[in-house]
Formats: C-alpha cells, sequence, structure tokens
C-alpha cells in the first residue's frame, strides 16, 4: 500500500490542476445546472415598505435617477410588464413618508427607469430600496448602497424565480 503525504508543494499542485480542469470561471461562478440564479432579498429591504404605492412618472420634483432590470431566474429572459417600488430618503422627504414612495413598470426589455429627487444618507449611508411585490414571481426587497452621496444614479437588478 503506498502512503500519501501531503505538503504545501502537492497541495498546490494539486489545486492548480483542479483550476487547469475546471477552468478559472468555475471558481468565480457558482455551479449551477438551471442558468441564472434568482436574486436573494438584502438585509433592510423591506424597511419603510408601503404595499401598494402608486405607479408615477415621477417621485417628487426628479434630479435623481434609479434604474435597472428585471430577468427571470434560469434563462434570463427579460420581463416585460413587471412592477418596481421605489423609496428612499431624499432631499424631499424620509423613506417612511408616502411622497418618498411610487412604483414604475418593466419595458419590453426589462428595463426600468424612475426619477426621482436626490437621495441623501440616513444611518450614515446613502440607499435606495426597491421591491418586485406582484405575485407573479417570489418578493424581492434590495437596499443598494450608493458609493458616495454626490452620484445622481442608481442601479438595481432583479433575477426573479416563480412564486
Amino acid at each position: 500500500m503506498t502512503n500519501v503525504v501531503f505538503n504545501r508543494r502537492n497541495l498546490l499542485l494539486a489545486a492548480g490542476g483542479s483550476v487547469v480542469a475546471t477552468g478559472v470561471s468555475g471558481l468565480l461562478l457558482p455551479a449551477r445546472a438551471d442558468g441564472l440564479a434568482p436574486t436573494d432579498s438584502m438585509s433592510g429591504g423591506s424597511n419603510n415598505y408601503r404595499k401598494g404605492a402608486p405607479i408615477v412618472d415621477r417621485i417628487g420634483k426628479g434630479g435623481f435617477w434609479m434604474s435597472g432590470t428585471v430577468r427571470r431566474a434560469g434563462d434570463g429572459t427579460p420581463l416585460a410588464g413587471q412592477r418596481i417600488q421605489i423609496w428612499a430618503h431624499t432631499t424631499e422627504g424620509q423613506e417612511h413618508e408616502p411622497q418618498s414612495h411610487g412604483a414604475t413598470l418593466t419595458d419590453k426589455n426589462g428595463a426600468f427607469r424612475l426619477e426621482m429627487p436626490q437621495i441623501i444618507p440616513v444611518f450614515g449611508q446613502p440607499h435606495g430600496h426597491l421591491a418586485y411585490d406582484s405575485g407573479e414571481f417570489k418578493t424581492v426587497f434590495l437596499r443598494p448602497v450608493m458609493r458616495s452621496a454626490r452620484e445622481t444614479s442608481l442601479e438595481a437588478h432583479f433575477v426573479l424565480q416563480p412564486a
């Protein structure tokens, strides 16, 4: 019987061989047999959520753009006509106030875009809130954080799985 002794050198060689065998992409992305993984809700994403916020052309006086896409988990098909609710703490109101909430629908390419007042920091972070809550797919709440309070746009992308 042969004894195999593991040391740093042969462990590194084995790991390197695994990279060659699986490819670098296998290390960067989780393995999924069914394609594009669904988006998980983010911690704090549902804070101050208001069910049924109205579909609007713009929230307040505008000046800041919230945009993104909505796709189906698995095959990544863009989802048209999906309702996305958006709210934030802005120069015109706090995120718990009704005037700081609005919703929009995705276009034929699964894209959405809604103008709103400038987002300002609350609890030290400039951030927005977005929700998919229409029922055809599982509800998802997002809370993306801006790199700087001076930014004038923020993107968030949804990958939805059937309810």
